[in-house]
This record gives structure tokens, C-alpha cells and sequence, in this order.
């Protein structure tokens, strides 16, 4: 089935269906809010909500380098199965908590489960789609992100018609069943092989296993690639994670209808920029060895005065306005980060290089996530989302200057 010429675009569907549901169990708690409160009385606090939200983030964060590491030496397919029924398996627990304590619990134990997917996952495509698709395979999987980010605002619809806790063991048990689907039909495919020494002491395979990570943070151009990654993220989980909030408090509009409106927004217009982000930087690449490059830059670009527009916006036309250019150019950035990563990193190393992108991205989204928790109950939430846009502007500077590859694809160097 591996060598039918349709099989790497099976792949894309597989996994798409994997990070839909990677998005909405953690997506999904950030409207549920209002009717979690009634039975939950501590997330009555903003601060206490944004620890609930930061803690999946630095859990994240910190596990991502590890599950890189590991998808670069082991099966990719079996972590992605395991990633899918733990982290699904945790979604259905946190329908029966009943404490915020276990909701922290969870909540952290599903930062680690869907650590293991994404930087996994990625590598998996990038191996099966080499030439000229490759942004566009990773576009078309990346649309399973931001519409699961959309399904993940009608948690608040859901549990308002039902409860919060049905909504969480529905999409929970989703995600259990679909993994026996992967078990069926998902196929590992290296773009090298790795050769174990049977005789080598603990100490030396421990190390071996991290000999990738000291290459790439040896690479100037792949702490360029650091920076590009995570000073976006300030913004983008700033929006995504405080968007319905920042809705319903400046406008008075009900979380009910804030929480879908602003998450379906920002996805929807992100999917677009995703496939029109794909599109551009693979045509672009038959021009010129930057055209990724230039694309992500384009992107970034769009996401500065949608920032501005969030921050001073007093009307819904405007605020949705900055939250639709946001997301397309959010999405245009976003589906050229691994490609992009594929030309400096040999493919034995891209899953680590992922991952650390990820526990710099996202560590940087935990640090935003808890401070705009302050803000909220400050009062100061507009504002401070608005000053973010100063990051996105010194990542798109140093992208230009110093990120010039010499390769589209580099290539595996102990082959």
C-alpha cells in the first residue's frame, strides 16, 4: 500500500483527522468556561483559568524536545497512536472532574500526550512528500488544526445544549476509536536508518540520542528559525486563548456566542492562509531557494496591524476584522515553519528540531497565557495584546537577513 503514488497523500488524511482532534480536546475548554464555573467555583477567577490553560502549555512545551527526539529513533507511527488514545483518554476523565485540582491534573497529563504528535507527525509527512508538494501536504494537514480550533469554540454551544461534561467524553471517546483506525492503516517511512550499537553502554545511547539536539542549537540559522517560531506565538495564543474573553467583556457579548464567533473567525481564516500559504511557497520555490521564506515573511507581515486592530478595537467589524487578517496571516506563517526547518536540518534530526521549536513556541505562549490572565482582571487585556505585535516585527527582520538556505531539501548526511 506504501508504494501506490496516492498513499503519501493517505498520510495527510490520516493524520489529518488526528490533529482535528488534537485541536478540539484542547481548544475546547477555553469557552467552556462559563458552564464549568457553576460546578467548578475556582475558575470563577481569570488568573486561575489562565493557570488552568498555562499548565497544558508548559507541560508542552518542555515534553516537546523529548517526543522529537524520540520520533527521530523510533517508530513515528506508534507514538502517534499512543500520543491519540492517551491524550483522548484524558479528555473523557475530565468530564467526570469534579475539583479544579484534577482538572490541573489533567490538564497536564494532556500536555504531554499531545507533545508526542505534532513534531511526529510533521517528520512523517515531510519523509513521504519530498518535492514540490511538501508545503502544500503540510498545508492541507495543517487545515485540520485551525477547523479544529473552529469546532473547538462550539464547546460552549455544546455544553450550553447539554453539559460540559458530555462535551468532554464525546470528543474523548472520538479520539479513542479513531486510533484503531491509524493501528489499520498508518505506515512509518524514514528518510534514513539508524544503526544501534548492541554494545554501547546506557550512558552512550543517552547520549547519542541528543547528539541531534546539539547539532541544530550549534546552527545559527536554526536559532533564527527559534526566534521566527515563538515570537508569533506571544500573539497567536494570546488570541486564541483570550479572543472570546476580550469579545465578551469590550462588547458584552454572551460566551455562548463569543466563544464560537471569535475561535471560527480566526480557524476559518487561518485554514484559507494555510492553503493559499502552501500553494505560494511551493511555486515560489522553483523561482528562488527563499520562496518559503518569503511566504512565512508575507504572513507574519499581515499579522501586525491585525494585532493592533485586536488591541484598539471598540466595534465587532473591527475586532473581527483584525481576527480574520490575523488568522490568515497566522496560517500563512505556520504551514512553512517545517518546511522551512527542512532545509537546514538533515531529516535524522527534523522531529528534535520540531520539538524544540515547539517548547520555544509554546513556552512562550505560557508565558503571555498567565500574564494576559492578570491583564484580564485589569482591565488592560486590549492593550497588552496590541504591544505583542513589537516580537513579530524583530522576527520578520531577522528572517530576512539571516535565514539564506543553500538547499530546498536537505538531505539525510550518513546515508
Amino acid at each position: 500500500m506504501t508504494e501506490r503514488k496516492s498513499y503519501p497523500w493517505l498520510v495527510v488524511g490520516l493524520l489529518w483527522f488526528v490533529v482535528l482532534l488534537n485541536y478540539i480536546d484542547r481548544q475546547m475548554l477555553s469557552t467552556m468556561k462559563p458552564s464549568m464555573m457553576a460546578d467548578i467555583a475556582e475558575l470563577q477567577s481569570a488568573a486561575n483559568f489562565g493557570r488552568l490553560m498555562a499548565i497544558f502549555l508548559w507541560v508542552y512545551a518542555f515534553m516537546s524536545p523529548v517526543s522529537g527526539i524520540i520520533a527521530d529513533r523510533l517508530n513515528r507511527k506508534w507514538l502517534i497512536v499512543f500520543s491519540l488514545f492517551v491524550w483522548s483518554g484524558v479528555t473523557c476523565l475530565m468530564g467526570f472532574a469534579t475539583t479544579f485540582r484534577q482538572l490541573y491534573i489533567l490538564r497536564a497529563v494532556m500536555g504531554i500526550s499531545e507533545a508526542f504528535y505534532m513534531p511526529a507527525g510533521l517528520a512523517l509527512i515531510a519523509d513521504y512528500h519530498e518535492g514540490k508538494s511538501r508545503s502544500l501536504a503540510i498545508g492541507i494537514h495543517m487545515t485540520g488544526n485551525y477547523l479544529g480550533q473552529a469546532l473547538g469554540g462550539f464547546g460552549a454551544t455544546i455544553a450550553g445544549n447539554f453539559s460540559w461534561q458530555a462535551t468532554f467524553f464525546s470528543f474523548g471517546l472520538a479520539g479513542l476509536l479513531y486510533s484503531f483506525v491509524l493501528i489499520a492503516f498508518l505506515r512509518e517511512k524514514k528518510a534514513y536508518s539508524i544503526v544501534r550499537d548492541a554494545s554501547a553502554s546506557v550512558f552512550q545511547r543517552f547520549k547519542e540520542s541528543f547528539r541531534g539536539m546539539g547539532i541544530l542549537l550549534g546552527s545559527i540559522p536554526f536559532w533564527v528559525i527559534l526566534f521566527y517560531f515563538s515570537a508569533p506565538s506571544l500573539p497567536g495564543w494570546a488570541t486564541k486563548n483570550w479572543l472570546p474573553t476580550l469579545l465578551s467583556t469590550s462588547l458584552g457579548i454572551r460566551m455562548e456566542v463569543a466563544g464560537p464567533l471569535s475561535t471560527i473567525t480566526i480557524a476559518l481564516s487561518a485554514l484559507v492562509g494555510v492553503l493559499a500559504g502552501g500553494i505560494a511557497a511551493d511555486r515560489w520555490m522553483q523561482s528562488t531557494l527563499r520562496g518559503r521564506i518569503y511566504t512565512g515573511a508575507i504572513g507574519l507581515g499581515l499579522t501586525i496591524p491585525a494585532v493592533i486592530l485586536l488591541g484598539t478595537g471598540d466595534t465587532l467589524p473591527r475586532l473581527l476584522g483584525g481576527a480574520a487578517c490575523f488568522g490568515f496571516g497566522f496560517g500563512m506563517f505556520d504551514v512553512n515553519c517545517m518546511p522551512i526547518l527542512c532545509q537546514f536540518a538533515s531529516p535524522r534530526y527534523r522531529a528534535t528540531g520540531y520539538g524544540l521549536m515547539n517548547l520555544a513556541g509554546i513556552s512562550s505562549g505560557a508565558v503571555i497565557t498567565s500574564f494576559l490572565g492578570k491583564s484580564a482582571d485589569s482591565g488592560n487585556l486590549a492593550r497588552d495584546i496590541a504591544f505583542l505585535s513589537v516580537f513579530v516585527v524583530a522576527a520578520i527582520i531577522l528572517q530576512l537577513l539571516l535565514l539564506r538556505p543553500v538547499t530546498s531539501n536537505l538531505t539525510d548526511d550518513k546515508k
